[in-house]
């Protein structure tokens, strides 16, 4: 079996530091440990390339960020407003609201990457936004503010497509490879050929994983502990479920095991949730804002449901690859990326099935996996680089909430049938259950 490498921030920071010693670089801007990783990722890299800026905005869903990195991958600033907590305290995102917000922000989060970089705009060679896909209301804040800040610069406009942007996050891997994309807006496994070419192996047919976490922790009440409060439902469910004493205690169907394609669903999850919550609710005459006396062993329940999903689909689509010849029989490797990337347990689970199935797995640093302008900013390099999607036309550019990605593949992938022996995640409770002891 292939080495699992998980690139996670502390590792990577490890790295570069032993390369800074090795190699006496002089030039380093120690700023957060994310900054040294990603600068020594991309380091790496795109060192021998002509050198060039781009300036990317990303206002796709609830985040403004705006991000400014060269070619050689330093990011030179970087500058973030989170609404989460705001629409937490609406029990989820309100599209008005997110706009409003967006707005409200957008000039002077750039003008704060701007700054922390020490540059003026007419440094940039570029600008990239996110145009798709996303919440309309939000996608077009972003698309406006960056073609008036290409129109008063002269400079070119990149469209960025925004999940594209989170599977080229991380490049140390080189072409082609897995992409597992898991967020709260989208599900999607694909295999990354270039730049540009995506083969779309599978996608949400519903609810996206962090949807669903999301939703399952506004029903079972969490935000009433107040050590959940600030925490989005996929965090709050994941905290919750390392405090369950017994994660088996609820039981959880196979969810699509009579499809065999790639493709995800979590009604049949959020529906047995349902059930065993008013079931809960029932049995010990709960009322109120008062949570069910077992709520970290469904929690538990519901985390391993998402999981096992997930990799049964990843698996079913890692021997697609294999049958089509995809990838390289001797380098094979799956990133991870999106929002629920940064859940521990899950990300535990797909290097099981990385392990077993003789693949790396590559997965970028957490704050690489939510939304932000770095990753804009870095596929803007990428285009950049390779002459692709530029332009000086901005009334061609417009927002697409809902652009698939890539060529899709899905009905390939169902029309090969594959039956799977699936790969056991029993190891994960057993692991779970002696850090509990």
């Amino acid at each position: 079996m292939m080495q699992i490498e998980t690139i996670v921030c502390y590792r990577i920071c490890r790295q570069f530091m032993h390369h800074v010693v090795r190699r006496r670089i002089q030039h380093v801007r120690l700023g957060s440990s994310l900054k040294i990783a990603m600068n020594f990722m991309y380091h790496r890299r795109y060192s021998s390339k002509v050198t060039g800026i781009v300036l990317g905005i990303e206002t796709s869903c609830d985040d403004t960020g705006c991000a400014i990195v060269d070619s050689n991958g330093k990011i030179l600033g970087e500058a973030l407003n989170s609404q989460q907590q705001i629409h937490l305290n609406h029990g989820g995102i309100i599209p008005p609201i997110a706009r409003d917000l967006h707005k409200q922000h957008i000039e002077h989060v750039v003008h704060d990457a701007l700054r922390i970089a020490s540059i003026e705009l007419s440094d940039v060679d570029a600008i990239a936004t996110t145009v798709k896909p996303g919440l309309p209301l939000s996608l077009v804040v972003g698309m406006n503010y960056g073609k008036h800040l290409s129109r008063t610069s002269g400079k070119p406009l990149i469209p960025v497509h925004h999940m594209e942007a989170h599977a080229l996050t991380i490049r140390m891997v080189d072409f082609p490879f897995l992409v597992l994309l898991i967020s709260g807006g989208h599900c999607l496994l694909a295999v990354v050929q270039a730049v540009d070419k995506f083969l779309l192996l599978g996608q949400s047919l519903d609810d996206a994983p962090g949807e669903a976490f999301d939703k399952a922790a506004r029903r079972l009440k969490l935000r009433n502990l107040p050590e959940f409060r600030t925490l989005s439902g996929g965090r709050a469910i994941e905290l919750a479920a390392s405090k369950s004493t017994d994660p088996q205690a609820f039981e959880f169907p196979m969810v699509m095991a009579q499809y065999r394609d790639c493709n995800f669903s979590m009604a049949g999850i959020k529906n047995c949730v349902r059930r065993h919550i008013l079931q809960q609710e029932k049995l010990h005459g709960v009322e109120g804002d008062e949570l069910i006396p077992d709520v970290f062993n469904l929690c538990a329940g519901i985390q391993m449901a998402v999981t096992r999903h997930l990799c049964q689909r990843l698996q079913r689509g890692m021997e697609f690859v294999t049958l089509q010849n995809l990838l390289p029989r001797d380098n094979k490797t799956l990133v991870l990326s999106g929002g629920v990337a940064c859940n521990t347990f899950i990300k535990r689970a797909m290097g099981l099935v990385c392990q077993h199935m003789g693949y790396s797995l590559a997965v970028p640093p957490p704050h690489l996996c939510t939304d932000n302008g770095i990753m804009i900013a870095w596929n803007g390099i990428e285009r950049l680089c390779a002459d692709i999607g530029i332009t000086h036309d901005l009334d061609s550019v417009d927002i697409d909430s809902k652009c698939p990605l890539g060529e899709d593949w899905t009905d390939k992938v169902a029309k090969a049938s594959i039956k799977c022996k699936w790969i056991k995640l029993t190891p994960l409770l057993k692991e779970h259950s002696t850090s509990q002891e």
